[in-house]
């Protein structure tokens, strides 16, 4: 019987898997870093120019210290690549008082004692006068969010991770994967791997390798960037913060100051669900006009010229929140996603803990509210 190659195999390298890559070469593991493209690219959730990086979370008050970790490490990895990573610009939240975006945020903000400002209709308006909020609309304002550079932030940990001595194969997508005796083999689309332990990091195609009795969706959202039709000092990163905003209960969009490339704006959930092969690349004429309408009468300075528009894929688990940890079933198996769409910010300190949990190293988190095993599968 062969025996395994590699220490470790990670399969998918964007946001999370490049970070679990770099931190396992760190520490001395022999590394395959396995993707069916080349990363960073647009087919997966860890793409583009800008993702939201926030401290005063309204999902659950539990994500705090690990964004406030993940910090840390997004300054260390742009000491060590030389490449800017991290922009901050402030953060908005919008939304009813009693709306689950604001209590949220200020529920995470003052349990873990966050600096924040509420700011009612009015000085929303006069501070940030992009926006038009309607009378009972209030704003928590959190000075230290801003924007991720997510491209740039692959590639940094990707050159990382192969100056710790890992192995990265691109444009090899993983077929299979099974347990052999005491390691796994992993068929690729050029031939088989052996490693002791493996690391499934694929986003959107961890519905395809774990099967079809998990509760796994990939979920299309569309992101749109304007240019502003007026005043576009009032967009620009000095003026206007990132910002989320839940306009109807439960239904949210998000935006960011134009960075260079245009206003950016997008809705957050509440896209179509399906499988990854069914979900169209394309945005379509009704999509722009829905947004333009959105924007009429939220953000009406950003409905100027449209520059471009993508599609970005999340991969949800039925309570939005992440799963990371051990497979229930294969010892040596670990699942880093779905993030449901909110997990980017959180990469280097995923890795972190990934790594730490390969090793068998003490943490200093506990991953067991993210726990595989928590969800509930379909019957086979």
């Amino acid at each position: 019987m062969s025996e395994a190659t590699y220490d470790v195999i990670v399969a998918g390298l964007g946001g999370m898997g490049s970070q679990v890559a770099m931190e396992l070469a760190r520490r001395g593991l022999r590394v395959l870093g396995v993707d069916r493209y080349r990363p960073p690219h647009g087919w997966g959730s860890s793409h583009g120019q800008s993702r939201i990086i926030r401290q005063a979370y309204f999902e659950h008050p539990l994500y705090v210290p690990l964004v406030l970790r993940s910090y840390q490490k997004w300054r260390a990895l742009e000491s060590e690549s030389g490449k800017s990573l991290l922009t901050i610009t402030g953060g908005l939240m919008l939304g009813a008082a009693d709306s689950t975006l604001v209590q949220g945020a200020r529920q995470s903000a003052e349990l873990h004692h966050l600096p924040f400002d509420v700011l009612d209709s009015a000085a929303i308006r006069w501070r940030f006068p992009a926006f038009r909020p309607g009378p009972d609309t209030v704003g928590l304002f959190e000075r230290e969010a801003g924007v991720l550079h997510p491209d740039r932030a692959i590639e940094a940990a990707l050159g990382l991770a192969l100056r710790a001595g890992a192995t990265l194969r691109f444009d090899q997508p993983l077929l299979d994967w099974k347990p052999v005796g005491g390691h796994f083999q992993v068929e690729t689309a050029t031939g088989t791997c052996h490693a002791a332990q493996l690391v499934l990091a694929a986003g959107p195609w961890m519905p395809e390798l774990l099967g079809p009795t998990w509760p796994l969706e990939v979920e299309r959202q569309v992101m749109f960037w304007f240019d502003a039709v007026a005043h576009p000092e009032q967009f620009a990163r000095d003026a206007m913060p990132i910002w989320i905003w839940e306009w109807q209960t439960g239904q949210h969009h998000y935006g960011f100051p134009d960075l260079g490339d245009g206003i950016k704006v997008a809705r957050h959930h509440g896209g179509i669900r399906g499988a990854l092969g069914s979900l169209s690349g394309q945005v379509s004429e009704d999509e722009s006009r829905e947004m333009r309408h959105w924007l009429a009468q939220h953000l009406p300075g950003a409905n100027g010229s449209l520059r471009t528009a993508t599609v970005c894929r999340y991969t949800d688990a039925p309570d939005d929140h992440f799963v990371v940890g051990p497979h229930p079933d294969y010892s040596g198996v670990t699942i880093v996603s779905p993030c449901s769409g909110h997990g980017f910010k959180f990469a280097p300190v995923i890795g972190e803990l990934v790594a730490e949990l390969v090793t068998g190293a003490t943490s200093q988190f506990d991953l067991a509210p993210f726990a595989p095993s928590r969800l509930t599968r379909r019957s086979g």
